[in-house]
């Protein structure tokens, strides 16, 4: 019988419940470090590593010469673990990061507050001189890990061609968006353990896999050339009041875009602070009615295919009927008898009429198709349109005449551009192209494969139109402003009127002015387009607000690009017919 009063049989009592309590835990002692340490161990490696993206190198963008136009530098990311971040710390630590990485102090508090999260991004882009800051204030859970952001050291310039990255990283306009695969390279991953610090240790060699760099690209544009066209579109937009304004630098021999500039403009380093409207280009993506710079398809098809010549005469009245309809010429004038390069130079819609009656509408049809109306140039850039040219089997009976002087179908304004380098060209369209070729990460280029080209029309016709366009930069013709001192310069104005979206008529929808031509004419190296998009102070007519920039633009041209002056005298342009 037990006896409370033994002593030492409660004392063996007392060290066999303690001995019990031992041998639970060693057991259990035992079971985590050999039979579930692995487990356990496992368990505790996750909380702490973590898989991280390396992003590539993203490749430059320059022009001809390599001067860039959107470059990448070294920058940081900032992060956090929320899972070791004391809830009494949340508030110090978004008073600090908020303002000095431009976040919203809600959305940073959201993030530092997550949840069962133990990796959460809160910036991107960071500068490095930043990122030191933050690692300097040694906030426990907060972190930073190297990436890149995406510089253009020009500004404004060349942006709607060029586009922008956005802040996660991905082309999102210009040909940073359309060519982002090629541009962004292919990212890499590491494996990194995360300290009570937040601070990451890279882990052994075999845990990480070396990002991709991607390649540069190297465009046709001359940066000293771009910042002229831009400057000069600019300050026309402005000084015309007009909506917006491009131009166009073309070599009608190979095809390659030398500058290619619009206004308004962006700066795509802080792309979110301007209009989503102005982030693309109009060149490409903005369909306008030629106008009368459209005229000279129509003149290649009846000078090609009517049995017309240049001093073929014609008898124009101010205005003539065709089915329900009254055309007319810009200005009133009595009944002329003009030469068909008088015609030209005058920019008769009426001459124009009487001429086109001399093909068929197929025929007419066909010519613009062959100069690229209606289908897209193929540039690489987003957003491009097509324009509209409908086949004839839709046209109306009134649509052919519309058509033959520039209204009735539309263009974007490299089309135009295209259809003045093929002229220029001697009737060969070379296809435009701005891409020049890629470069390594070795700096090794491999240029773009050659523009495809084709014969619009013949050598002799071209030389026709292209004499026929010097008259019209004689005081005779509608663009004496587009001549260029020492040089033979072709040229055509464009005075379109544009569609009220309102009533779907003509009426109080304002005008697109523009012009096109090329220098030196006997010898075509350069083309120049200029268009301006509904200009309301002063004239809105192509020869008084295109063409002066034209002559700005293509002088700064033919003297950096060190053409020299025309040696021969041009041909004497018969305006108006004799008899």
């Amino acid at each position: 019988m037990f006896d409370r009063r033994d002593p030492l049989k409660r004392l063996n009592i007392g060290l066999l419940a303690v001995a019990f309590v031992l041998s639970l835990f060693a057991g259990r002692l035992v079971q985590l470090q050999t039979i579930d340490d692995d487990r356990y161990a496992e368990l505790a490696l996750r909380q702490r590593v973590k898989e991280i993206e390396l992003p590539a190198l993203r490749g430059e963008i320059t022009d001809a010469k390599g001067n860039p136009f959107a470059m990448t530098v070294e920058a940081r990311s900032v992060f956090a673990d929320p899972s070791i971040i004391e809830p009494g710390k949340r508030q110090e630590i978004v008073n600090a990061l908020a303002p000095t990485l431009g976040l919203d102090p809600a959305t940073v508090m959201k993030a530092v507050s997550k949840p069962d999260t133990q990796f959460v991004y809160l910036a991107h882009g960071v500068r490095p001189e930043k990122a030191r800051m933050v690692n300097d204030w040694g906030f426990a859970g907060i972190g930073t890990l190297p990436e890149y952001r995406r510089e253009y050291p020009n500004g404004s310039l060349a942006a709607s061609v060029i586009g922008f990255v956005n802040d996660s990283g991905k082309g999102a306009a210009g040909l940073e968006a359309a060519m982002n695969d090629v541009l962004a390279g292919r990212d890499g991953r590491q494996r990194v353990e995360l300290s009570l610090e937040g601070q990451h240790i890279p882990m052994g060699t075999d845990q990480k896999q070396a990002p991709v760099p991607g390649r540069g690209v190297r465009l046709t544009l001359l940066q000293d050339l771009q910042y002229k066209a831009q400057q000069a579109i600019t300050e026309q937009v402005k000084a015309s009041n007009a909506e917006s304004g491009s131009v166009i630098v073309m070599d009608p021999r190979t095809g390659k875009i030398l500058a290619m500039a619009s206004a308004p403009g962006y700066d795509p380093n802080h792309y979110a602070e301007s209009d989503s409207s102005v982030w693309g280009s109009p060149i490409v993506q903005d369909a306008f009615e030629p106008g009368s710079t459209g005229k000279v398809a129509t003149a290649a098809a009846v000078l090609e295919h009517g049995g017309v010549a240049p001093h073929t005469p014609f008898v124009v009245p101010y205005q003539v009927s065709r089915y329900d309809r009254v055309f007319h010429d810009s200005h009133p004038h009595p009944t002329e008898k003009l030469t068909f390069a008088g015609v030209l130079a005058q920019s008769s819609n009426v001459g124009t009429i009487l001429a086109s009656e001399q093909i068929t509408e197929e025929r007419l049809y066909k010519t613009l198709r062959e100069f690229g109306f209606g289908e897209k140039t193929g540039l690489n850039l987003p957003g491009e349109t097509a324009g509209s040219l409908r086949p004839p089997g839709k046209w109306s009976g009134v649509d052919r005449y519309t058509i033959a002087f520039g209204q009735g179908l539309s263009v974007n304004a490299l089309q135009m551009a295209s259809v003045y380098a093929t002229i220029a060209n001697g009737g060969v369209r070379v296809e435009p192209n701005l891409v020049a070729g890629t470069v390594d990460e070795d700096d090794e280029f491999d240029p773009a494969a050659e523009p495809e080209s084709s014969r619009v029309i013949s050598t002799r016709t071209a030389r026709q139109i292209s004499d026929m366009l010097e008259g019209v930069t004689t005081e005779e013709g509608t663009a004496p402003k587009a001549q260029i001192e020492g040089y033979r310069v072709a040229g055509k104005t464009g005075t379109a009127e544009k569609i009220n979206p309102e009533t779907g008529g003509y009426r109080g929808g304002g005008y697109v002015a523009s012009f096109a031509g090329f220098a030196p004419a006997d010898d075509p190296r350069l083309v120049v387009q200029v268009v301006l998009d509904n200009p309301r102070r002063g004239s809105h007519y192509g020869g008084d607000v295109a063409a002066p920039v034209f002559r700005e633009v293509m002088g700064f041209a033919l003297q950096t690009q060190k053409i020299p002056p025309t040696g021969s005298e041009p041909p004497k342009i018969q305006i108006r017919a004799r008899g």
